[in-house]
């Protein structure tokens, strides 16, 4: 056929170019090579000849030799494993809360606690209630017009809080010194969190750890950033 000989092709001009984003799911790599005459053995072709990577079932990323732009991990997170957004360290990462590298793509959700292993970096996803997960919720706009969902400042922070369960902090000094030396939280970004925003998490949290973050914002603020 006439289409097969698109295999000796320059494949992003021709069969690969014809899918617009790095990353994409198993029903637009379809749609590609729909008029291949055995599209499913077109496919293993491709991941064979690296010109598509598997992340998991059903999602891809363009290999290497095939790849027009860096393709987004944070996107992908949003795919792999769903209900969710990224949260905990990798949100206070991107908002320049704490210095430490993440290498790890941390997110929240609905759903089981799970790490996905993938040819493109470790994805975790921690399991929260319903009525904590839908609160505190922002997205980023990518250049392109896509984006991806992402914790609030102070819903990320909450979540590290919550999920940190072996600190025993019962005190507004404890939890202080355990953000800026445990966890070193930037003190300037810290007193620019909302702790009316953290007093209603807490509330959906139900969480006394959280209310207490609250509570050392408001007086940080009072103080002037000084405790």
């Amino acid at each position: 056929m006439l289409y097969e000989i698109c295999d000796r092709c320059d494949m992003k001009t021709t069969l690969l170019g014809t899918i617009p984003y790095e990353e994409f799911d198993y029903q637009t790599l379809l749609d590609a090579v729909r008029h291949y005459s055995q599209p499913r053995q077109k496919i293993s072709r491709l991941l064979a000849q690296g010109a598509i990577v598997r992340v998991k079932k059903g999602i891809y990323v363009m290999g290497e030799s095939q790849r027009r732009r860096t393709y987004s991990r944070e996107i992908l997170a949003n795919l792999i494993y769903g209900p969710s957004y990224i949260s905990l360290e990798s949100a206070l990462q991107h908002y320049g809360l704490t210095p430490e590298l993440v290498p790890v793509i941390t997110s929240v959700t609905t759903g089981r606690t799970r790490v996905f292993s993938t040819p493109v970096g470790t994805f975790t996803y921690k399991m929260i209630s319903m009525t904590a997960f839908s609160i505190g919720i922002d997205r980023v706009e990518l250049e392109d017009g896509r984006g991806y969902l992402i914790a609030t400042p102070e819903k990320a922070l909450a979540d590290v809080l919550v999920a940190d369960r072996g600190a025993g902090i019962t005190s507004q000094k404890e939890l202080y010194t355990h953000l800026l030396e445990d966890m070193r939280i930037d003190p300037n970004g810290l007193i620019e969190l909302d702790p009316s925003a953290l007093a209603e998490i807490a509330t959906k949290y139900r969480s006394r750890r959280v209310k207490l973050l609250a509570d050392l914002l408001s007086n940080l603020r009072h103080r002037r950033g000084v405790f």
